[in-house]
C-alpha cells in the first residue's frame, strides 16, 4: 500500500482532444492515499475519457499523470498495483465469470486462488459457474470489479461502479471502498449521482464540459449546502 495521505495520483494540465476537438482541457487534481476521491460531472463532461488517461489507456495531448510519481506512460501494467474497472467488464458472453477471472489471473501471474478470493468478496461466487450473458446489469459491473481486485491493489480506478447495483449493491460498494481507502490505498471513481458522494467519498473532483470546476476535501464544504446546490452553482457559472 501507498503511504496514507500522499497524491498516489496526479494529473497536471491534462488536455486530451480527438480530431482537433477537446474531450479534456487543462485538469488538475490529485487522489491521495488512504481516500476516495469522487470524480463528479454530468453525462458527456468527459470523466471516462479523463479516466483513461489516467490509467494510460489513452495518451495525453498535453500534460501528465503521475501514478505514484511516475508518468503513468513508463510504468508497466501490474495488477497489484493499479485495479482498473473502465466501461463494460470485457467478459465474454459465452465464458463464464469464473473463466473470466481466470484468464485474467494467469495473464497477471496471480494464483488461482484469488479468483475464489474475489468471487467471493464481490458475491459473485454462487453465480460464477454461470455464462456472462445470462448476467445482469449489476452482475456484470460486480465481474468488473472482481478484476480489478484480482492483484489486491494499492490504487482503484473505477467509473461509475454504482451503474446496475439495487440499493443493497450500492451500500455494498460504498463499504468496499471505503474499507479500501480505510487500509490505505486509494480509490478514484466517477459518477453522475452527487447523492451518494455524502456517504462515500472524502474528496471531491467536479468536472463540466471537460474542466475542472471543484477540487478539495467533502469537509472543507458548507454543510448547510447540498451536493446537488453546489453542482447546479458550479455548472451554471461554466456555461457559456
Amino acid at each position: 500500500m501507498t503511504h496514507q495521505g500522499t497524491a498516489a495520483i496526479a494529473v497536471e494540465g491534462l488536455t486530451k482532444s480527438y480530431g482537433g476537438t477537446p474531450a479534456v482541457t487543462d485538469l488538475t487534481f490529485t487522489a491521495r492515499a488512504g481516500a476516495v476521491t469522487g470524480f463528479f460531472g454530468p453525462n458527456g463532461a468527459g470523466k471516462t475519457t479523463a479516466l483513461k488517461v489516467i490509467v494510460g489507456l489513452a495518451k495525453a495531448t498535453t500534460g501528465r499523470v503521475l501514478v505514484n510519481g511516475t508518468p503513468v506512460e513508463r510504468t508497466r501494467p501490474d495488477a497489484r498495483t493499479l485495479g482498473v474497472a473502465i466501461e463494460p467488464c470485457g467478459a465474454h458472453p459465452g465464458r463464464t465469470g469464473r473463466a473470466h477471472l481466470t484468464s485474467l489471473a494467469a495473464l497477471a501471474g496471480l494464483p488461482r486462488r484469488r479468483v475464489a478470493e474475489v468471487l467471493e468478496l464481490v458475491e459473485l461466487d454462487r453465480a460464477a459457474g454461470r455464462r456472462v450473458g445470462a448476467y445482469s446489469m449489476g452482475m456484470r459491473q460486480r465481474l468488473g470489479l472482481a478484476a480489478a481486485l484480482l492483484g489486491d491493489p494499492a490504487i482503484l480506478v473505477l467509473d461509475e461502479p454504482a451503474n446496475g447495483l439495487d440499493p443493497q449493491g450500492i451500500r455494498w460498494l460504498r463499504a468496499l471502498v471505503r474499507e479500501h481507502a480505510a487500509a490505505g490505498g486509494t480509490v478514484l471513481l466517477s459518477s453522475h449521482l452527487l447523492s451518494e458522494a455524502a456517504h462515500t467519498v472524502d474528496d471531491l473532483v467536479v468536472i463540466d464540459r471537460g474542466r475542472l470546476l471543484h477540487a478539495g476535501p467533502l469537509s472543507a464544504l458548507d454543510p448547510a449546502t447540498s451536493l446537488e446546490d453546489l453542482f447546479f452553482d458550479l455548472t451554471e457559472r461554466s456555461a457559456p
